[in-house]
């Protein structure tokens, strides 16, 4: 059974301007520098901007051996995680995009929406997500890891996402 997890990040900046950084390739180097703290194995595969928007395509490699017991027990090999974010063009009243995440010979999937949309004070990022984890016993503990792991993953996007913003825009 999958298990579905809603996580809004919020800005003081516009849409608009959040949407400049995440269309902006030195925004994306400079998340991936950060990400090599955690994973030094971190790199932008793929970019493009264009009139249909972003595609951005991340790949992250953790070693088997910093993976918890529960996750090493289905995983022979290091994890590598392959990430796409994708945004449609500007939008002001709702800017609508995906998300998803793919492991080579992995147990289950990760997909999802997000929109970025104004309010009063800045902007939101709300992020829709269902993950699936196809091993019988264990599948909810793994689902239930993955969520509580992919919070603070957005958590600290969006907190550095603020950050780069208020020193590069």
């Amino acid at each position: 059974m999958a298990r579905r997890l809603s996580y809004s990040a919020r800005y003081h900046h516009p849409a608009e301007k959040v949407y400049q950084a995440l269309s902006m390739r030195e925004f994306w180097d400079a998340q991936m520098e950060e990400f090599r703290k955690l994973t030094p194995q971190s790199e932008i595969e793929t970019y493009t901007v264009d009139a249909n928007g972003i595609d951005v395509v991340l790949k992250q490699v953790l070693p088997r051996t910093e993976l918890p017991a529960i996750a090493q027990t289905v995983m022979s090999k290091d994890m590598v995680i392959t990430r796409n974010e994708a945004l449609g063009p500007f939008d002001p009243e709702n800017t609508k995009g995906t998300y998803t995440a793919s492991i080579p010979a992995g147990p289950g999937s990760l997909t999802g929406t997000q929109e970025l949309f104004p309010t009063d004070t800045g902007c939101t990022i709300r992020r829709t997500t269902e993950v699936k984890v196809f091993i019988p016993f264990i599948n909810g503990k793994l689902e239930q890891m993955m969520l509580v792991n992919l919070v603070d993953l957005f958590r600290g996007e969006a907190e550095f996402t603020s950050g780069w913003i208020d020193a590069n825009l």
